[in-house]
């Protein structure tokens, strides 16, 4: 299974709902494929520019290490050298905090990623799970 472009414009648009229906600061969101490649990106008006490398290091750390946001940062905190050299890996890359949300198929394969950013790391959470099951897929936060 795949994650459509159809379902990506889905997770986005109820992320940013839900990221406005709980009053957040502008978020931005993108969505990944199970390669770590974009399928889309959107940033509200008013999100500072460089939100698309945050976003994108939360999702993309979650796809390349199979391990969503709160797991990563949780590992950061017990073996920093770990994530340290993660980030040397993937040419630091890696933004090991929630907001990074693990996509899964049904027998629990990794399909994708999305990574939410503008509020609080745990808001952009929330919202991006909203938006996740809207598009009728499984998140991992």
């Amino acid at each position: 299974m795949a994650v459509s472009l159809r379902k990506a414009r889905t997770i986005i648009r109820k992320t940013l709902e839900k990221g406005r229906e709980m009053e957040l600061k502008p978020l931005s969101v993108v969505v990944l494929d199970a390669g770590g490649h974009v399928i889309a990106f959107e940033r509200e008006d008013g999100a500072a520019p460089g939100r698309f490398a945050i976003a994108h290091g939360k999702a993309y750390g979650s796809v390349m290490l199979g391990m969503a946001g709160t797991a990563q940062m949780q590992r950061a905190e017990a073996q920093a050298y770990f994530m340290a050299a993660v980030n040397g890996v993937y040419g630091g890359q890696v933004v090991p905090v929630p907001g990074g949300i693990l996509l899964r198929d049904r027998k629990g394969a990794v399909i994708g990623a999305v990574g939410v950013t503008g509020d609080t790391s745990d808001n952009d959470a929330t919202a991006g799970m909203t938006g996740i099951e809207a598009a009728g897929l499984i998140g991992e936060i």
